[in-house]
């Protein structure tokens, strides 16, 4: 008896030993699970370079950290940014921000490789690499009209006009140059759209580029990017589809008042 329960101990011995070799993490499973680590967006307590990416989250219903550098409205110091650039945690981006640092710890760097990755890791970019491309088309479009208002020279941080020239610069803008910018963009996603979407039949990363571009511009400019974009029918369809989605309503009516 003692021989065979000795055999029968060595054998309940080999069989805990074979299963945990098979199931490591068998002896953690009754633990609590930890929380999933999050993608962390770092950028100024503004809505800015970063407010598209903020509003790729909400429409896709994700989590995020969304931590922000104060600034002084006094003097638009930061010293929480000095910091952050400083511990180096900002070089992906050339000490600027915003970046966006992954659950792996991945940093990346510059505005738009992050509101394209977001919309990649979202579904927000088509079915295939020419789904992609055409998508991406339509928001350089819209870059371009930004990038064109800037040159135009009329915003508050243009240093070498009087306020005339800027009130003149500022008028031709809104009367001439962006009605005709965003006619020739309101003839592509007639072509590559449907009502409501800039590209195909679902929501896109175009139409949140759309969006951006009519709807969340500075507020002394919004009655003027509603009547230069009055003609565009279909624009306006795509700006109202992302402003109805939900979270993104709710994300607008709760975010942080910023100065711009």
């Amino acid at each position: 008896r003692y021989v065979k329960n000795r055999k029968m101990k060595f054998f309940l011995i080999a069989l805990a030993v074979i299963v945990t070799w098979i199931s490591p993490s068998s002896a953690l499973a009754a633990a609590a699970p930890a929380a999933p680590a999050k993608l962390t967006l770092k950028y100024f307590d503004i809505r800015g370079a970063a407010e598209t990416c903020r509003v790729l989250f909400a429409l896709a219903g994700q989590d995020y950290d969304d931590h922000r550098y104060e600034i002084d409205p006094t003097n638009f110091d930061s010293p929480t940014f000095l910091a952050a650039k400083e511990s180096g945690e900002l070089r992906m981006n050339l000490n600027r921000a915003p970046v966006l640092v992954t659950p792996d710890g991945v940093t990346i760097g510059q505005s738009k490789a992050i509101e394209r990755y977001l919309a990649r890791k979202f579904g927000l970019m088509g079915q295939s690499p020419e789904d992609e491309a055409v998508i991406e088309c339509i928001a350089e479009h819209c870059r371009d009209v930004k990038d064109a208002a800037m040159r135009k020279g009329f915003s508050a941080f243009t240093r070498n006009k009087t306020d005339e020239e800027k009130a003149e610069a500022r008028k031709e803008w809104f009367d001439t140059d962006m009605p005709e910018l965003l006619g020739k963009i309101e003839a592509v996603v007639k072509e590559t759209g449907t009502d409501g979407y800039a590209f195909g039949t679902s929501t896109s990363y175009a139409d949140v580029a759309i969006w951006a571009l009519l709807r969340d511009c500075q507020a002394a400019d919004k009655a003027d990017t509603a009547k230069a974009s009055e003609e565009c029918k279909a624009l306006n369809a795509i700006a109202d589809t992302i402003a109805s989605n939900e979270g993104v309503s709710k994300w607008l009516s709760e975010r942080p008042e910023s100065m711009f």
